[in-house]
């Protein structure tokens, strides 16, 4: 078996090696074998029993931590070798002063705002759950308060008898207000304060429209104040000045038709703000461009997820708990995990790919008006970028219709349609009864339909 996040492998045994264990113990714990090589083959380790005596006691004199030390023997070589069994702790183990994580399988010191993020989270709180000192409820902000209530009523997830309460009654019921220090969140301060900024940095959202390149920046916007005001302050700016509208007409009626689906805008912004990392000052920004809208924020997958975690059906794991909760509150958002999903879905009822997703240094979400831009900006050729211009308005294609398209040979079709597997998924029987739709439309229709009808029925 290969190394993996709870799994490492050291021919030999070296004092250093209590960094992999006080990673394990800050991580999901693990396994650490001494006599096995990177490949998972048993070498075995000199002096093996000597050391099963001795290796516990440098875990516990220098990390303060008990660990399961077995001595194991090879039954087809008798090499001896050593097995290291370290639990996940509930608190941070330090390394002489170090904090070390184990990630995948590679160990990471943690320093700075990640070492900051971790220590909060042990103690068993989150960054937006820190209370702030020398702030009071009447700081905040009238205006985001009301606006809050007004959408709280609408959704009807929070009781009446709160909302025509205090302000105080109010942020107790919405965990805003530290228990035993009575002082405001940094979420309070960050959805409610008029001037979020003279506490946490970089809590705005900047906009800026580019004419061509990054270097082309033709004007820009930026929106600032409480982040129960910004979403609906950006989403008019986006539509009233910086997005185009496809112009049609049905007799004579006029029928404006937006480059991007509002919905998925809006919940992309949501996202946003309620997944951002607020340690780190950069804003959110939204990049506009005639064909395409880039937005980026400094947020972070849950540990252990991939991009692929985001498009299945997965549970809510909001990096800021108390945001999201007064955002789910006040029926901006929902708490089933189906952001990504609703936003494909959006993206497909207005005929267009759905966005693409980067995570370097922060999520990144691409958007494109036009298939065609997309699909060339990612090197496919001019038969590919028909078959799934096809699939969009259709919702599918098989093998016969692909050859009927582009006038090509059975084999050339098929060639065609495997080229494409990074894109459409096979659904229904081998052969005749074969079609193409494109990759995670059904999973998400139908991740979608179920969750509705567990809404249905709760």
């Amino acid at each position: 078996m290969s190394e993996n996040q709870n799994l490492e492998y050291k021919e030999t045994w070296r004092d250093e090696y209590l960094k992999w264990i006080c990673g394990f113990a800050n991580a999901d714990g693990g396994k650490l074998y001494i006599g096995i090589d990177d490949s998972g083959h048993i070498v075995g380790v000199d002096k093996a029993k000597k050391l099963s005596e001795d290796i516990p006691n440098k875990i516990q004199d220098t990390l303060g931590i008990i660990a399961d030390v077995n001595l194991l023997t090879d039954p087809s070589t008798q090499n001896e070798y050593i097995e290291i069994v370290v639990e996940p702790y509930p608190y941070p183990i330090s390394y002489r002063g170090q904090y070390h994580y184990r990630s995948g399988s590679t160990k990471q010191e943690l320093k700075g705002q990640a070492l900051n993020k971790f220590i909060i989270e042990r103690t068993g709180k989150r960054w937006d759950g820190i209370p702030v000192p020398r702030l009071s409820i009447a700081d905040l902000s009238g205006e985001a308060l009301r606006r809050f209530c007004r959408q709280a009523a609408k959704s009807n997830r929070v009781d009446a008898e709160v909302l025509n309460d205090s302000v105080e009654h109010l942020l107790h019921d919405l965990h805003l207000i530290d228990d035993i220090t009575g002082l405001l969140k940094r979420a309070a301060i960050l959805l409610f304060h008029p001037d979020p900024e003279k506490y946490i940095s970089g809590a705005y959202i900047k906009i800026g429209f580019f004419r061509t390149t990054d270097d082309d920046l033709a004007f820009q916007d930026e929106i600032h104040g409480p982040l129960m005001l910004q979403v609906d302050r950006a989403i008019d700016l986006l539509t009233t000045k910086y997005l185009t509208y496809a112009i049609t007409y049905e007799g004579f009626t006029r029928q404006e038709k937006p480059a991007f689906p509002a919905s998925a805008l809006r919940e992309t912004l949501l996202n946003a703000i309620a997944h951002k990392d607020y340690a780190d000052a950069a804003p959110i920004q939204v990049s506009v461009y005639p064909d395409h809208i880039v937005f980026w924020n400094a947020g972070q997958l849950p540990d252990n997820w991939t991009l692929e975690n985001l498009l299945q059906k997965h549970p809510s794991r909001p990096h800021n708990p108390d945001i999201a909760n007064a955002l789910f509150r006040s029926g901006d958002i929902e708490t089933w995990g189906r952001g990504f999903r609703k936003i494909i879905q959006s993206t497909l009822e207005q005929k267009q790919l759905p966005p693409q997703i980067d995570y370097q240094s922060g999520m990144m979400l691409t958007f494109y008006s036009d298939t065609r831009s997309q699909l060339s900006a990612e090197g496919l050729d001019e038969n590919s970028i028909r078959v799934i211009q096809y699939v969009l308005q259709n919702g599918s294609i098989t093998n016969t219709e692909v050859k009927q398209l582009l006038n090509v040979s059975k084999p050339t079709a098929t060639r065609i349609l495997q080229s494409l597997q990074s894109k459409l998924e096979r659904i229904g029987l081998t052969g005749k009864g074969t079609s193409y739709i494109l990759k995670g439309s059904q999973r998400a229709q139908g991740i979608e339909q179920q969750l509705s009808n567990d809404l249905a029925t709760t």
